[in-house]
């Protein structure tokens, strides 16, 4: 397990709808706004590139090929690299 303050160059920059977290050793997230596409793109060094589609009715982000939400894949993703559960729900 890894807890978050032994990530010293961690990192998290915001720049024209992308947001960058980078995690040192453990690799960089990327979220990219696609706004013609109504889709945020997610690069995540553990599962890859993936697209997400918004669902209004449901008010989520979520992936068309499994249905898994944006949100919960950050989770668990997120939560291994960092040793500690974290909640990433929308509020």
């Amino acid at each position: 397990e890894q807890q978050a303050d032994a990530i010293p160059e961690a990192d998290v920059q915001y720049s024209d709808g992308v947001l960058e977290l980078c995690l040192g050793q453990h690799g960089t997230y990327v979220l990219n706004k696609q706004a013609p596409n109504k889709q945020i793109w997610l690069s995540s060094p553990v599962s890859g590139p993936l697209r997400y589609d918004y669902s209004p009715k449901e008010d989520h982000w979520f992936y068309a090929r499994d249905r898994h939400l944006l949100h919960e894949r950050l989770r668990e993703e997120l939560s291994a690299i960092l040793g500690r559960d974290l909640d990433l729900r929308p509020r």
